[in-house]
């Protein structure tokens, strides 16, 4: 059986999300992130490059946890697999793409927006979905309504997490981890800027420790 996302993430975190087209500026981006503390990265599959950026990455930094993000169809997990990624990441499901994220060799986290799409993804056998766009839902309050409501579900919420709000969402203790699309701004690709994706991987290193502090003592 391919390893869970909370099996990968067994403390709470932020992934960084990233979108980039050019395997040069992926392995910089990757050599950032770990400068600054955060051991993962999801390259989406938004650009032509993509798939040449991660399997960049995986050859420059066999030991970064590597996720492809945006799929869509059940090739891109098996791509996926292939490169030798270890997570993949939907904005939904399917019925094809939920029977090929339980035969193949990596752990794949469905997206869900709605309570039914949450029972589908149950009853696929999934135990761990990303909630998307997770800030125009409702953000950490409705992640903490719906793990009221199926207390086995564990939650990875993206799109439109900030680090102003990281915390508050990795205070919902059904919450493993959040994507991060911030950690890695366009502008700050397109110059080149490296110091400041390691910056801004520091203060979510940070806050992603405060969060297992605060954990620990409750």
């Amino acid at each position: 059986m391919p390893a869970t996302l909370p099996e990968l993430f067994p403390e709470p975190t932020v992934i960084p999300v990233v979108t980039v087209d050019g395997a040069e500026a992926a392995v910089a981006i990757a050599s950032a992130l770990q400068d600054g503390g955060l051991r993962s990265i999801e390259l989406t599959l938004r650009t032509p490059g993509a798939w040449d950026a991660a399997a960049a990455v995986r050859a420059a930094f066999p030991d970064i946890l590597l996720g492809i993000g945006t799929v869509t169809h059940a090739n891109q997990l098996e791509k996926a697999v292939e490169i030798g990624a270890q997570f993949a990441v939907s904005p939904g499901l399917t019925a094809k793409l939920a029977a090929a994220g339980r035969e193949l060799n990596i752990g794949y986290l469905p997206g869900i927006a709605t309570p039914s799409e949450l029972m589908t993804a149950s009853d696929h056998g999934y135990t761990a979905v990303k909630v998307f766009p997770a800030a125009r839902l409702g953000g950490a309050d409705l992640i903490r309504q719906f793990s009221q409501v199926f207390p086995g579900m564990r939650f990875c919420p993206s799109g439109g997490v900030r680090e102003a709000t990281l915390a508050d969402y990795l205070a919902v203790p059904a919450v493993f981890a959040a994507g991060g699309t911030w950690l890695a701004p366009a502008a700050s690709i397109a110059g080149h800027d490296w110091p400041g994706i390691v910056a801004l991987a520091q203060r979510a290193a940070d806050i992603c420790r405060g969060a297992r502090a605060r954990g620990a003592v409750s």
